[in-house]
């Protein structure tokens, strides 16, 4: 069971201090002896002590705010999911926090210990993410710190590491999308599809991987007709990848992008090289951002809620308080067809 939150009284008992002499000296604001606040703020930290005078002073602990973490605010996906949490928060009278990390652990942490000094009884941690061993301590960590001053963790779109943590997931089914899509491709005819844009250890490109596997041995293809370009996610990435597959003999009839900025960046270099799509080349995306359907040609792609991620995460959170550990829930995705599959012409 997860301990309640530790007090100022707590701290000032281990450093041996007053409750007055360790609130002055957290606070910054009064003259405290360097030693002396030294101390107050090294057993804090130890206990893990949160100062929140704004929680304390609301009935029920916390603000009414919903926390978003997100990788980067200028992807369409993740703003479109960020786009869901503040609704959904605006449509309760909350308030929404959104804040970026750039993919680094230690901002995403910082941000989170912000938001859980802040008073956030949300903080919605969006993306895939790499799942080793720094990441399971790290989320086993936000959850319980979270959970013992009253917040809730939710995962959006990435695993809990163990099932047991006092957090809340939230995702769309990438396997099964993935293995929809790669299968639309094989009724078109294609045999030799690449996937564009792996990121081995990510857990949401991982489960498309699987998924584009999977439609080829469903197909009776063997596992060496797969083909996995490990070049990650963006339009940059997609580009400087399809230029390089495009410079030697074309064994291939269609590409899989691991989503619509690959793709976009695949129908760029394909352009340049001179080829068509889908007449030469058919591509297909994932996530169905806004822009997909004006690229040239619109692209055939997955579609992922990912506003209704967003929204889900705040209503489920919000309506599970009582029982949020353990709890998964996958929403679904469908194909939106466009104009960028065609059958295959053939390899040159």
């Amino acid at each position: 069971m997860a301990r309640g939150r530790v007090t100022i009284r707590e701290v000032a008992v281990r450093a041996g201090v007053s409750t007055a002499t360790a609130s002055r000296a957290l606070s910054g604001n009064h003259p405290v002896p360097a030693a002396t606040r030294a101390r107050v703020v090294r057993a804090a930290r130890e206990l893990d002590y949160v100062a929140n005078a704004h929680a304390r002073a609301l009935v029920g602990g916390g603000r009414k705010m919903a926390a978003v973490v997100v990788r980067q605010v200028t992807s369409p996906f993740y703003a479109q999911v960020a786009e869901g949490v503040e609704a959904e928060a605006a449509d309760r009278g909350w308030l929404c926090v959104v804040g970026a990390t750039g993919g680094d652990p230690q901002r995403e942490m910082d941000f989170v210990r912000l938001m859980r000094e802040e008073g956030a009884r949300l903080v919605i941690l969006v993306g895939g993410v790499v799942e080793d061993d720094a990441y399971r301590s790290r989320v086993a960590q936000y959850a319980q710190a979270l959970d013992a001053s009253g917040a809730r963790l939710v995962l959006c779109g990435r695993p809990a590491p163990d099932p047991g943590i006092p957090a809340l997931v939230v995702e769309f089914d990438n396997e099964a999308g993935a293995r929809a899509i790669t299968g639309y491709l094989l009724s078109a005819g294609h045999r030799r599809i690449v996937f564009l844009g792996g990121l081995p250890g990510n857990t949401a490109l991982d489960a498309r991987v699987a998924g584009y596997r999977a439609a080829l041995a469903e197909h009776g293809l063997p596992p060496e007709a797969a083909h996995v370009v490990d070049c990650g996610l963006g339009r940059p990435a997609g580009l400087r990848a399809m230029t390089e597959l495009l410079k030697g003999r074309r064994e291939f009839t269609a590409v899989f992008a691991g989503d619509d900025m690959v793709a976009a960046g695949a129908l760029r270099a394909i352009a340049e090289a001179a080829l068509s799509v889908p007449d030469d080349i058919s591509v297909v995306g994932y996530n169905d951002i806004p822009l997909a359907e004006d690229f040239n040609p619109p692209l055939t792609t997955v579609r992922t809620p990912a506003e209704e991620l967003g929204r889900a995460a705040v209503r489920i959170a919000l309506r599970d308080a009582a029982s949020a550990a353990g709890r998964h829930h996958l929403l679904g995705t469908h194909i939106v067809v466009r104009r960028s599959v065609g059958p295959p012409r053939g390899a040159l």
